[in-house]
């Protein structure tokens, strides 16, 4: 049974109003999309991710509240905005969705994202506090790929933050080295190619295999 304590709906009316941005590349940066009343709780009822990498949700034991944006982040509302946000088709483009709780000392690098992923989406959900003020961490949106102060945009991961971009041979992104818990909700939209499928599968796996090496992960 759902509750308003267990259900959360993000702020699709910040996304709505929110520009698409066109330097170094197109994106969209929407503060709060996660409403600054629902973030306590959220914060609260985060999973407890003590190894780094990307974790599918099926890998870990969610609270009813992460269930809930979850469903919310892969639901068809976002499809339909993010599509005509950015004037793409994303009908019947599969989706992945990943969770990531901490940032190691190899993460962060400068790179694009692989060209199975047409958009990259990243809702993060840290605290805003003295953690990002040295701005490590903090995703930079970069202008090229070998140097990291060399950036136009960039975003703390914190307090609900989305960022939406189009994945492309561009889009370089990375942030300073940083070593520590990091939330970070990440969604793509997927192709239909070949390339894509293997990359669900494996996503699909790895689902299987970390639930079951990691029994231990708890809300």
């Amino acid at each position: 049974m759902t509750t308003p304590e267990t259900t959360l709906e993000p702020d699709y009316a910040a996304l709505a109003a929110a520009p698409v941005c066109a330097d170094p590349f197109p994106h969209v940066v929407v503060p709060h999309f996660i409403r600054q009343q629902d973030l306590p709780r959220l914060f609260a009822a985060m999973p407890d991710i003590q190894a780094g990498g990307s974790f599918p949700p099926a890998s870990l034991s969610l609270s009813p509240l992460v269930k809930s944006l979850v469903e919310a982040m892969e639901g068809p509302k976002l499809r339909q905005m993010v599509a005509e946000k950015l004037g793409l088709t994303l009908e019947n483009a599969p989706s992945m969705l990943t969770i990531r709780g901490r940032t190691r000392e190899k993460d962060g690098r400068i790179h694009t994202d692989s060209l199975a992923k047409r958009v990259t989406i990243l809702l993060y959900l840290n605290p805003a506090d003295e953690t990002w003020q040295k701005q490590e961490g903090c995703l930079r949106l970069l202008r090229g790929p070998h140097d990291i102060e060399d950036y136009a945009k960039e975003v703390p991961p914190v307090d609900g933050t989305l960022l939406i971009f189009p994945n492309g041979p561009t889009t370089w992104h990375g942030h300073r080295q940083f070593v520590g818990q990091r939330y970070t909700i990440q969604l793509n939209y997927m192709t239909e190619d070949a390339r894509a499928r293997s990359e669900l599968r494996r996503h699909q796996l790895s689902a299987v295999a970390k639930k079951l090496a990691i029994p231990g992960f708890g809300a």
